[in-house]
């Protein structure tokens, strides 16, 4: 029997105007797509659009065989043409951040793939390609020590912070910031920089909390 999550939502992404500020764009999920791979899933945030598929555990070449713990690997392909410097830098936050609640060690000497397909991106794709990975993992009963999620921030020009930002958010703002957190400890997974933030400028709440975990070694 095929088991399938679907949230549904209105598909319009960029339809209708955001409240400003902590506001998400409309996004749906549905697992169990695809026959072929062991797990997978379908992401969309506003129109960006990520399909993800899980192999594995499965067995694993002897020169990637971990003897303690499984091989997590983490494949992105672009929209078109072949990956380049910024698919192969996303591939290894996702990768980091998978490591961080996969729970490897009850599968040593075997390789777990995550496979990434970028279908559209219309901004905060990395958040995108992180909520596909965790769902496609669920759908492939790869055991984790929590789920996580993705968030993007945006910072405009006159340091407002807007969530879950478009592609003409991200190039229009002065600082994008992804974050990776758990789901059982809220622990920060993984965070990634792009641009300029000052200090001296009043932060947002969100920023605060996100800094004080960095500053505590709750951020890998």
């Amino acid at each position: 029997m095929q088991t399938d999550t679907q949230i549904r939502a209105d598909a319009r992404a960029e339809a209708g105007p955001r409240s400003p500020g902590c506001s998400l764009r409309h996004f749906a999920c549905e697992q169990n797509l695809l026959s072929r791979p062991d797990g997978s899933a379908s992401f969309l945030q506003g129109d960006t659009s990520v399909l993800a598929g899980v192999y594995g555990p499965a067995e694993v070449k002897v020169s990637k065989e971990i003897f303690n713990k499984a091989t997590l690997e983490v494949l992105l392909r672009p929209k078109i043409g072949l990956p380049g410097v910024a698919e192969k830098s996303r591939e290894r936050l996702i990768r980091n951040t998978c490591e961080a609640v996969v729970l490897g060690a009850l599968h040593p000497r075997t390789s777990i793939t995550v496979v990434l397909q970028v279908v559209s991106d219309a901004g905060s794709l990395l958040a995108c390609c992180l909520n596909a990975a965790c769902m496609a993992l669920v759908d492939a009963g790869v055991p984790m020590r929590a789920l996580f999620c993705g968030v993007t921030c945006a910072l405009d020009s006159d340091g407002n912070l807007v969530l879950d930002p478009t592609m003409k958010q991200e190039k229009e703002a002065r600082a994008v910031l992804t974050f990776a957190l758990d789901s059982v400890e809220q622990k920060l997974l993984m965070s990634t920089t792009r641009g300029l933030y000052s200090n001296a400028e009043p932060p947002s709440p969100l920023i605060c909390k996100l800094y004080s975990w960095k500053q505590e070694g709750k951020c890998c």
